[in-house]
């Protein structure tokens, strides 16, 4: 059961959103005044706070002050009830963090409404999300939570053949893309014309949005690897998504940092490993980008060539290893495709 903080002056409002609130399967705590309120919330740790603006001892902007400098607290939801209706209030409280606001006298069903949707998304950005496909599963999330409407049948779907080039490095973005069907990879050249690939993307993923969020040109190029469809998601509606919402926008700020490191990681392992680790790295990698179940023995459908380009080396290079992993039993081969037969061992290779 959800637990309800209720700091409100006036005794007769308190008891009544108190007893609406309760109605509704919620367990209810109160404070008569905000510094009771704060004392409240840092001992019991509340799901969702509901506080009056205009308070004795401790108004409203305070408590929410006060509990923003707590790490246990700073993220409870905060929903501002009040009388006053003024765009100035509304504002301030909002730019200091408050997630909504309720102008008194108001009914209950909005009230039960506006509660709801907060602990959705407080939950929604509880969620540990880590892993190659961590800002699809975030946004998939997102959009059920029905605040944000990423992918539409009204946005524009576009039908791209293989080969076609995307967009090219250099050039501003106009949209994050969203995958219907078929497969899509980004890669950037060295001043060799080497392509090293850094990313594959198959149905249900969005790609292109880091160079949205930060108003750069793209520094890689896109190309389609089968046919496809993609969604259009205008520039302007994805930053909206993510600017208009603080708690969204942190974790979604929180999975890109993670994607920065894993990176990293990546071109770690592109400088210092053996070929051998090098290849084992790249093939968990896909593994992980690719599995959708737990699969005995997952399968990875990949081009030589694409693959060697996603790990970094010769493709000959790649298909001199994979024959030796597969007379030491860690894969399998059939009609081309890779087969992990001990991922255990690949992901533990000694050298």
């Amino acid at each position: 059961m959800k637990t309800i903080l209720i700091i409100e002056d006036n005794m007769e409002v308190r008891e009544n959103t108190a007893e609406i609130v309760a109605l509704s399967n919620y367990k209810v705590l109160t404070a008569e005044n905000g510094k009771q309120g704060v004392e409240i919330a840092l001992k019991e740790l509340p799901d969702l706070i509901v506080c009056d603006i205009m308070m004795p001892v401790l108004d409203g902007y305070g408590v929410l002050h006060l509990l923003s400098k707590h790490k246990e607290t700073s993220a409870i939801p905060f929903i501002f009830l009040t009388a006053k209706s003024e765009k100035t209030d509304l504002r301030k409280g909002m730019e200091m963090g408050a997630d909504d606001y309720i102008t008194k006298p108001f009914d209950g069903i909005e009230l039960l409404n506006a509660i709801e949707a907060r602990l959705k998304k407080a939950s929604l950005v509880k969620n540990r999300y880590e892993g190659p496909g961590a800002v699809n599963d975030f946004l998939a999330d997102v959009q059920k939570t029905g605040k944000v409407k990423l992918v539409s049948d009204e946005r524009e779907v576009n039908a791209y053949s293989k080969k076609y080039s995307l967009y090219k490095e250099g050039q501003r973005p106009r949209a994050v893309y969203h995958i219907i069907s078929g497969k899509v990879k980004t890669a950037r050249c060295n001043d060799d014309g080497k392509e090293f690939i850094t990313g594959i993307y198959g149905p249900g993923d969005f790609f292109g949005y880091t160079p949205v969020m930060e108003n750069t040109s793209y520094k890689e190029e896109a190309q389609i690897l089968e046919d496809a469809q993609l969604m259009l998601i205008p520039r302007e509606d994805f930053l909206q998504l993510i600017s208009g919402d603080m708690q969204i926008a942190q974790t979604f700020i929180k999975i890109i940092t993670q994607n920065i490191a894993e990176k990293e990681e990546s071109l770690l392992n592109l400088a210092y490993n053996s070929l051998r680790k090098k290849v084992a790295f790249g093939l968990i990698q896909l593994l992980e980008k690719y599995r959708t179940e737990q699969e005995e023995n997952p399968i990875l459908n990949l081009s030589r060539e694409h693959m060697a380009q996603s790990v970094g080396i010769a493709t000959e290079s790649l298909i001199r290893t994979l024959g030796d992993f597969k007379d030491e039993k860690l894969i399998d081969i059939q009609h081309g495709k890779v087969i992990i037969t001990d991922e255990k061992k690949l992901r533990n290779l000694p050298y």
